[in-house]
């Protein structure tokens, strides 16, 4: 009598798998026949292989022991509602991106898509994923454009935890796929869902790092058009208390000739706003922090890059030392490592494992970390430290960065220039913005006995901020790198600057709901927000003792850093 009760049941849930299965391909899927072929999506049910690779069931069907067949009927009950959750996110994401007025509404300042909360209510089903946590915000924001790459290849690129990574550096700081529930049907990405999770950051120590785990769900719309949604879920092993949860969010791409795509991305997150600094809540509640104009800037700026970098036309230098394709590859792979670096010691969020110090001779704002640095050869071994601070300039992004890259006035700001001018040795062209690029600089000796320096730089900009890196490297290791060499076993600790704009005003097109505090206070727009950050070996014995003095010298570099690059921008007037 058990076994009938539990097979009616199970009759049941398959019938209901079934009928998922079909709305998520889009056609019938009958529980009983060999109906759809090539497929890779299974569902197991009670231990009856459901879905096989041609979509029919196993016969005969296994009878299992009850707990057996409970334990993944559960399973398959815990698939069948991630099926659903994903189905009514792309549902969301696709009205989202496709409705405009009056779900989004143009802003006046700048022209900022905002949306119409009402007219949300209304139209989308209640919130997926339950009511928003009490003290939450609601940010969304919304961009079109258009991008050098097809959709299949951004698709792709989407559904590979790693290619996404390799995509947006700046922007996810790690992530992973914890469960391919399907890889999509008939070889495709149609179909696909993925669990995984991730860790979104701001290039800043204020902004807290964002941990998600989340659905993504990749869906072919028509011909040429494709949309991959994400949506916050909680699950065993994340954080207990979350501060920030993504709704269906996402982009929908539809190819376009040349080679191009439109892509309509959108963002649309609720999060916990007091773990922000208050410099940086306008900037989050504004959509330029986390939002769909970042997101979008990026790929376009990594796209561009990449079409250059593949097209054999592309200058291997724009001027003075030549260098072999192999040596353009070695060399940009290597700024890769160092930018990565960089931005896992500002945020503390990956790359290696970083201790956090509490110590009473560093400013207040100023986060400083250590960690040993032992077996790697791509860097130093030794004691590491790491400093990094934010500001507030009343300068516009664009101007801060023309300063920061300018190697003629280096000496401005940089003790490790000698004093002097710098000068750039080679030049890799990464965009048509002549900003996008990565450079060799040689400081000019201060007299005959000192040798001369090597400092390898990436500068990259777009229209969501900008970035400095550099490091100082080895002369010989240069030579090799520059020859076609491998650059792992280059060692370098990186240092540099993020610039953002400060959210205040004067940004791009995009916007949060106001419900983000001093969304409009501040400093009156156009301003900037710069981080900066120093990766310093303090001793080359991975055994030594961290001592109070060094701490306090990386400090001093820090602040001295800050203050010459206010006095050189007259901010302090």
């Amino acid at each position: 009598a058990h076994l009938r009760i539990e097979n009616a049941r199970l009759k049941d849930e398959l019938e209901r798998v079934c009928s998922l299965a079909g709305k998520f391909m889009g056609r019938p899927v009958s529980s009983m026949g060999h109906t759809m072929p090539n497929s890779s999506l299974e569902l197991g049910v009670g231990g009856i292989n459901v879905i096989s690779s041609d979509f029919g069931i196993s016969s005969p069907i296994p009878m299992l022991p009850p707990h057996k067949s409970i334990t993944m009927s559960n399973r398959s009950f815990e698939r069948s509602m991630y099926l659903e959750l994903a189905l009514a996110a792309m549902d969301e994401l696709v009205k989202l991106a496709q409705t405009d007025e009056p779900l989004w509404i143009r802003g006046f300042e700048g022209g900022k898509e905002i949306l119409n909360h009402e007219e949300f209510s209304r139209t989308c089903a209640p919130c997926i994923i339950g009511m928003k946590p009490n003290g939450f915000v609601t940010e969304a924001s919304r961009e079109t454009g258009m991008v050098i790459i097809n959709g299949l290849a951004l698709v792709e690129t989407l559904m590979d935890s790693n290619k996404w990574a390799e995509m947006f550096p700046c922007i996810v700081a790690r992530t992973s796929t914890t469960e391919v529930i399907s890889s999509g049907m008939g070889g495709t990405r149609n179909g696909a869902l993925h669990l995984m999770n991730a860790a979104l950051q701001v290039l800043s120590p204020l902004v807290p790092v964002r941990e998600l785990n989340f659905l993504r769900f990749c869906k072919q719309h028509a011909e040429g058009v494709w949309a991959v949604v994400d949506l916050s879920i909680e699950s065993l092993g994340g954080p207990p208390f979350p501060t920030c949860r993504r709704l269906p969010s996402g982009c929908v791409v539809q190819d376009m000739p040349n080679g191009y795509s439109k892509v309509t991305w959108v963002e649309h997150i609720e999060y916990d706003e007091s773990v922000i600094h208050q410099l940086y809540r306008p900037l989050i509640s504004s959509g330029m922090g986390f939002g769909a104009h970042r997101w979008v800037a990026t790929l376009q700026r990594q796209c561009e890059c990449l079409a250059i970098l593949m097209s054999s036309t592309s200058p291997a230098t724009d001027h003075h030392t030549a260098i072999t394709a192999g040596g353009r590859r070695s060399m940009l792979k290597l700024a890769q490592r160092m930018t990565n670096n960089f931005c896992a010691g500002v945020c503390a969020s990956s790359v290696h494992k970083w201790n956090k110090l509490r110590t009473e001779n560093v400013d207040d704002d100023v986060q400083v970390m250590t960690r040993k640095s032992v077996d790697d050869p791509g860097e130093p071994p030794g004691i590491v430290l790491s400093a990094a601070t934010s500001v507030w300039l009343p300068v516009t992004p664009q101007r801060v960065f023309d300063f920061l890259r300018d190697e003629r006035l280096r000496s401005e700001w940089d003790i490790l220039s000698n004093g002097g001018p710098m000068q750039e040795m080679a030049h890799i062209a990464k965009g048509q913005d002549h900003g996008n690029c990565v450079s060799l600089l040689r400081a000019g000796a201060v007299n005959s006995s000192q040798s001369s320096m090597l400092i390898l730089q990436e500068t990259c900009i777009d229209a969501a901020g900008a970035l400095v890196v550099y490091a100082p490297v080895d002369i010989p290791a240069m030579h090799l790198v520059m020859n076609g060499g491998d650059s792992a076993y280059v060692a370098l600790l990186p240092s540099g600057f993020s610039i953002m704009p400060d959210g205040t005003g004067g940004g791009g097109p995009v916007s949060g709901d106001g419900s983000g505090g001093n969304g409009g206070s501040g400093h009156g727009g156009g301003g900037s927000l710069l981080t900066v950050g120093f990766q310093i070996l303090v001793n080359s014995l991975p055994t030594a003792k961290l001592t109070v003095e060094s701490v306090e010298t990386v400090n001093n570099l820090i602040s001295c850093t800050v203050q010459k690059i206010r006095a050189a921008l007259h901010c302090d007037n």
